[in-house]
């Protein structure tokens, strides 16, 4: 089974080490560790509560995430995909892939929360999904649930560190991180959430007890093999969602 939202996927060998071709950063990468955002790449975000009505007059608030980028992440990450498409894959286009990347973390995230390891075969790395299924089946319910990010409940999403590496046998990869900030309506414990934001949502005629939601962000890293001959497929090697799965 392949992301179709990717165009596929591929799965890597746990013992695979990379070695970074461009922008001197971490000169090496090994799978077996972790690999997380500088402080410098994260963008800022601003999260306001807006008021509009809706075309039957009714009150409603909708909660607005802008994102400010990082001008120096910006500019590296514009460099690289000019290497991408210069060297891999010139047909690549960023938004493209962000608005996949964005559908393949929704279904990602589902399967999850449902704790259907067994369908995440193919769409993530095979050693990710035994570590997956070892933090999440310990999760209480609620925990669960907010894994899950709806479509519609995704409010901003941004690419963060973009790689690209080869091997000692000249296979080249590109890994692009994602980042995304979503609203759940989970029931979790103040006392673990700690920096995470509440809104009360008003839906409906404002008779009814505003729905709290909190906002929660989770990284995803998508990884693809760019050798002659290979099919043109990515796979998720790397899930974190902050607060329930660090």
């Amino acid at each position: 089974m392949a992301l179709p939202m990717l165009r596929g996927c591929c799965r890597l060998p746990s013992t695979l080490s990379f070695t970074r071709l461009f922008l001197n950063e971490s000169p090496v990468l090994n799978r077996s560790g972790r690999r997380r955002l500088s402080p410098c790449s994260a963008s800022a975000v601003t999260v306001s509560v807006r008021p509009y009505s809706s075309e039957q007059g009714e009150h409603k608030q909708k909660v607005v995430v802008v994102g400010i980028p990082n001008p120096f992440i910006w500019f590296r990450t514009r460099i690289y995909y000019f290497l991408i498409r210069t060297y891999f894959d010139k047909e690549f286009n960023i938004e493209e892939f962000a608005e996949g990347a964005k559908q393949a973390f929704s279904h990602v995230s589902t399967l999850l929360s449902r704790c259907q390891f067994e369908a995440l075969e193919g769409l993530v790395a095979k050693d990710l999904i035994g570590k997956l299924e070892e933090k999440c089946s310990s999760l209480p319910s609620d925990y669960k649930k907010a894994l899950s990010a709806d479509p519609d409940e995704i409010m901003y999403t941004t690419p963060g560190d973009v790689g690209i590496f080869y091997d000692d046998n000249g296979r080249k990869f590109v890994s692009i991180l994602m980042r995304f900030w979503y609203l759940t309506s989970a029931q979790l414990p103040d006392e673990s959430m700690e920096g995470t934001r509440i809104f009360k949502v008003d839906i409906g005629d404002g008779e009814e007890e505003p729905e709290t939601k909190r906002l929660l962000t989770a990284i995803y890293e998508f990884q693809r093999e760019f050798t002659k001959g290979v099919p043109p497929d990515w796979t998720i090697t790397r899930i974190e969602h902050s607060k329930l799965l660090d």
